[in-house]
């Protein structure tokens, strides 16, 4: 008897547990639906009201209207509608007035990730954001973090490495890469930082970026009969590549570009898989040398170079010192376009 009550028992439990799960998946799209349906309201509501301040042509009926209509709708509507808010409506209908655009983004990001990327100087750091929040599904809290520790801005000095003939795509690393969560002590050694790595690894994928995979610590290759050891193998799933990253403690030095050009083709010709791209490789360092960087066009052949923080300054010295790489590097840009450029105008007058 006790053997046919266990048999009707389980059966109903994973009938539980199988309506357990159908509700809170509804729930999540209820949720999801219910965020969605709430931006894009408030997109209409700063369209319809800037369309209004417009008709009228004057900037005191602006200054009258808001507080006014703010009112009225706070007070049948609740606290979702002060004037605070209502404000931020008008400014985002104001910076993002493609509506197409705007009901994608309602898709993905809640009101209170559009409130925190609202600030924001221009609008590919807007883009960028919402992009890393559909991507990654942060929460606003990550998103915040993002925001503050200088994501963008570090993408974009990463990114000023690269020419569109790259092998490595656009927006995929950053420079630097703040690991302070590792806490390493003074004096640590590249073990010590790998083993730091591993310990912390998803947080480590959160700072490299989503995609990355991880596949293998210390990766032997016997060439030549000799054993070389990558420090750490991803896959990226995105870009569907190997993804092989060196560390070093020091200053890089151009002797690292050989070696990871050596894994690279390896890697290419020993695990790459059909249907997978050629692997890439990062090398990160304590400090980088911009121009070597530069003269050894590393782009070319898949690597990146990039610093790590084991320590985080105070935030006005972190913004300081993000803000004159990324100088640092636009200025690489428009310089070596000035140089191709003037290549072009020297060719075209031997012509």
């Amino acid at each position: 008897m006790a053997t046919k009550k266990l048999s009707t028992v389980i059966p109903e439990q994973a009938l539980f547990n199988e309506l357990s799960q159908l509700i809170e998946q509804s729930k999540v799209f209820v949720v999801s639906q219910a965020n969605s349906t709430l931006t894009l309201l408030f997109w209409q509501i700063g369209r319809r009201v800037n369309e209004t301040i417009l008709q009228n042509q004057r900037a005191e009926y602006g200054k009258q209207i808001v507080p006014t209509l703010s009112a009225q709708l706070e007070r049948q509507y609740g606290r979702n509608f002060t004037e605070k808010n209502v404000r931020r409506m008008l400014k985002f209908a104001a910076q993002f007035p493609d509506e197409q655009i705007v009901v994608t983004l309602s898709r993905q990001l809640s009101w209170s990730h559009v409130v925190e990327i609202l600030p924001l100087k221009t609008i590919e750091a807007k883009m960028f954001y919402a992009q890393e929040v559909a991507s990654q599904k942060l929460a606003v809290r990550d998103l915040r973090k993002q925001i503050a520790t200088k994501a963008f801005e570090r993408t974009d000095i990463a990114n000023a490495q690269l020419t569109v003939n790259s092998e490595i795509p656009f927006n995929v690393f950053k420079d630097p890469y703040l690991m302070d969560f590792l806490n390493l002590k003074d004096g640590f050694l590249e073990n010590d930082l790998e083993a730091a790595i591993l310990r912390e690894l998803e947080r480590f994928i959160l700072e490299v970026g989503k995609g990355f995979a991880f596949v293998e610590r210390q990766k032997r290759m016997i060439i030549d009969g000799e054993d070389f050891y990558l420090d750490l193998l991803f896959y990226h799933r995105t870009l569907k590549r190997l993804v092989a990253i060196e560390l070093k403690i020091g200053k890089f030095q151009a002797k690292h570009k050989g070696q990871m050009e050596l894994y690279l083709k390896w890697l290419n010709k020993n695990e790459r898989q059909e249907g997978e791209n050629a692997p890439i490789g990062l090398i990160l360092c304590a400090e980088s040398s911009r121009e070597q960087i530069e003269l050894l066009e590393m782009h070319k052949d898949g690597i990146m170079v990039a610093e790590y923080w084991t320590a985080l300054p105070p935030k006005h010295e972190l913004e300081q010192k993000i803000r004159s790489a990324l100088i640092e590097a636009r200025e690489r840009i428009e310089r070596n376009k000035a140089l191709s450029q003037g290549g072009f105008g020297i060719l075209s007058e031997h012509k």
